[in-house]
């Protein structure tokens, strides 16, 4: 007899108020991810993006956008400051990189708006003014919110 092995799947907002049993498996069709459940966590916890996990990098940014979780963003403020703003409902674990892809956050700086959510600890936005930046945050909880992983 053969066995089938079936997924379940939903959006970022539909598997946040799922805990699931341990060791179940969710697709995320929003963002393509495989989410694990612990039978205890609210939404699981994302195991890597589609197509062989890790960051998936996003073509050059010139003008505002919103971020989304797993993704790296090469964000060129020549012509101008600009803003990405984070996800409104992050989950745990949930990444996202930026890199000064022409080396002028020095001069057009590039802001990171909050989004509602706190930004290593503090209820303000990151303004990033250093030349030739790049770093990662990480989303951890509602006190904490987003951590630099690395920069």
């Amino acid at each position: 007899m053969a066995k089938t092995l079936q997924f379940r799947r939903g959006t970022t907002s539909e598997l946040s108020s799922i805990t699931g049993a341990v060791g179940e498996l969710f697709i995320n069709t929003e963002n393509n991810t495989i989410v694990v459940m612990d039978g205890s966590t609210p939404g699981g916890f994302e195991i890597g993006a589609g197509g062989g996990g890790g960051t998936s990098w996003q073509a050059v940014k010139t003008s505002g956008f919103t971020a989304v979780s797993g993704e790296g963003y090469f964000c060129n403020t020549t012509s101008s400051a600009f803003t990405a703003t984070l996800p409104a409902s992050p989950t745990l674990g949930d990444e996202i990189s930026f890199i000064d892809y022409a080396g002028t956050f020095d001069t057009n700086n590039l802001t990171v708006a909050r989004n509602g959510n706190p930004i290593q600890g503090d209820a303000s936005d990151l303004t990033v003014s250093v030349e030739r930046s790049a770093f990662t945050l990480v989303y951890v909880d509602g006190t904490q919110g987003w951590l630099l992983k690395d920069n």
